[in-house]
């Protein structure tokens, strides 16, 4: 239990840091009408990558029963953010610091998710599928709709 929750509060240490660091990049527009276009929407995809990450070590940290499958969404959707990016799907605007150490977070949270190390719920088929599909849903969402 120790040893979870040291992992779990680097995480949210480094999902805290992430957020403060994508959100100070975020240029908030002046009037009303660039609100609504898309180019202020794109802004918002590596806080929403960061926040799964507090969300999914926050869970880890309490013990969730839904910690594995938070961490499997949080890892497919770090990993997909510079796979679509190298496949030329859409330009990734994650910093390079920040695809670093998330894709880093992420083989971690992966491995604990499908390890199911901790002995929390262990993920199905069906919920790792799903994962996987929210990941892509949450990246085509952001860079590339």
């Amino acid at each position: 239990m120790k040893k979870r929750k040291t992992i779990a509060l680097l995480l949210l240490i480094i999902g805290i840091t992430l957020s403060i660091a994508f959100i100070m990049k975020i240029e908030f527009p002046q009037g009303f009408e660039a609100y609504f276009k898309r180019e202020y929407y794109n802004q918002f995809g590596p806080l929403a990558i960061s926040v799964e990450l507090l969300i999914a070590s926050y869970y880890l940290f309490i013990g969730h029963k839904k910690t594995n499958f938070t961490l499997a969404l949080f890892g497919f959707t770090a990993l997909l953010d510079p796979f679509f990016n190298q496949i030329g799907l859409f330009k990734s605007i994650v910093p390079l610091y920040g695809t670093i150490i998330l894709a880093i977070c992420a083989l971690l949270c992966l491995w604990l998710a499908f390890a199911n190390t901790y002995k929390l719920k262990r993920l199905s088929n069906l919920a790792a599928f799903f994962s996987v599909v929210l990941g892509v849903i949450v990246e085509l969402f952001f860079n590339y709709l």
